[in-house]
Order: C-alpha cells, then structure tokens, then sequence
C-alpha cells in the first residue's frame, strides 16, 4: 500500500513536470511584444496584481479619472463550456434562422444576437451598424484576407468602462467585447463617484437602487453612435478591444504558473 507520504512525493512531482512543461513552452515573465507595444504607446497603464483574476487600465483624460476592468473569469467560462454542446445548439440555431427568422425593425438589435455563437473560435452576429471595428466593415473584408484569422479570440469578455469628473459624479459603461470591437450595453450614472465602485455592502445597496437608464441597444440609433465615438476619444477603441483578450490570455497563463509553484511548494513542505 503506497503511503501518503508517497503519493505527495508523486503528486508533486507531476506538478513539477506541468510546470516545467509549462515554463519552457512559453515565457510569461513579461508581457509579449505586442501586448508590451500597447502598453508603452496607448496611454493607460496597467494594474495587474498577482494572484487576483480583474486587471485594470487607468487614465487621465484632461480632468477625468477613467478605469477599464476586465478579469479572466471570462476566459476560464469559456473553457468549461461544453464544445459539442454549442456545436449542437448552434445547429438547431442554423435550422431556426433558415425558417422561422422574424425580421427585426431596421437597426434593431438583441442582446441574443450579440452573444449568438459567441466561442473562442466564432463569430458573434450583429448588425451592420452595431460594429465600431473597422476589421468588421464589409466594405473592408476582401482587403484584409488572411490577416483576418490573426485577429484575437472570439470569446466575449465583460469590460467595464468608469469615468469621473470632479465633483460631477462618475458614468460607468457596461461593455462586451470580441472580435475586435466593444459592444456597449448599459449606461449609468452615478451623482455620487464611488457607488461606480460600490465598495462596501452599504454602497452596493444604494447602486442597486439607481435608475439604469433604457437598455442602450433602445436608445436613438445616431445616440448610440456618439457613445461609441465617446469611449474611442477616450482611447478605448478597436486596438484595446485587440488588447483585451490577448492580455487575459498572457495573464492566465502567468497566473497557472504561478499557481502550479504554489501548490509545489505547500506539498513538499
């Protein structure tokens, strides 16, 4: 009977092996240069403490404070998804589509069909006018050609965009992300600057009582554009929708690793 002192020996050497495996396939002691060139040029920086799943990029824009969070939670969703069983839904969706399609009013749009198909290799369905990256005009499709399957991943990444002014309060944009370009999809505004934050349980309670504002998706068409050209002002635009999933992507990793020499470590103790 292997003793349990022998089966730490073993478990632990298997971590190792992972973390080995893991280490000489890619180097996570740094961000790669594309991800470093973002950094460096677009003006936010970074906040990414280890150990913790949410990253932040902070700015000044003249005398607004603005904060972009994002976690890779939504990564790690995307992993425990059953691939058959979207394969399976997204099938009967096709069949659906084909035959029993009510058309929508023009510019209409859903969040169902925003998040329809939404998988790291899919493609998320919207409407001509829903798209802020130039990557989706389908003017631009046929130039781009094969630089098109070098875009970042096409899981759908929560984002959340706070901007404060002094003494005005904060508006915080709910946002969804993939393939290249934000998807806004609720306003609010908060007279009061940390209940964006909600950083105890007595602030959360009073946020949940705000108006939210009519769903963004409800709002005037050319209404919804302004505040669309409103955040890429401010930077957040096609290249960081680029940069999202791409950083969330260094970041697990990094964050494996070092979880893989945590757990080493306790067990050899």
């Amino acid at each position: 009977m292997v003793s349990a002192a022998e089966m730490d020996q073993e478990l632990a050497a298997k971590i190792g092996s992972e973390l080995t495996l893991e280490t000489q396939e890619r180097d996570v002691s740094s961000p790669p240069p594309q991800l470093a060139e973002f950094i460096a040029t677009a003006g936010f920086e970074v906040k990414d403490i280890a150990g913790k799943e949410e990253v932040v990029l902070s700015r000044k824009f003249g005398d607004e404070d603005i904060r972009v969070t994002f976690s890779i939670a939504d990564m790690n969703n995307i992993d425990e998804t059953d691939p058959d069983a979207i394969g399976e839904e997204n099938e009967l969706e096709d069949e659906y589509d084909e035959d029993d399609v009510t058309p929508q009013s023009p510019g209409a749009r859903t969040k169902g069909t925003i998040n329809q198909g939404s998988t790291r290799d899919g493609n998320i369905n919207v409407a001509p006018e829903d798209k802020i990256a130039p990557a989706d005009r389908p003017e631009l499709a046929d130039e781009e050609g094969p630089e098109a399957d070098k875009q970042s991943p096409g899981y759908p990444v929560h984002v959340n965009v706070t901007i404060k002014k002094p003494n005005q309060g904060a508006v915080q944009l709910e946002c969804m992300v993939a393939d290249g370009y934000f998807e806004i999809e609720n306003v609010y505004h908060f007279s009061q600057a940390d209940l964006a934050d909600a950083p105890t349980a007595e602030k959360d309670f009073t946020r949940q009582g705000v108006y939210a504002g009519p769903p963004f998706n409800n709002l005037d068409e050319d209404l919804q554009v302004m505040f669309e050209r409103y955040l890429a002002d401010r930077g957040i635009n096609e290249t960081m929708a680029m940069f999202i999933p791409d950083y969330i992507d260094y970041k697990e990793q990094k964050e494996y690793v070092q979880w893989l020499g945590g757990m080493k470590s306790f067990i050899e103790a």
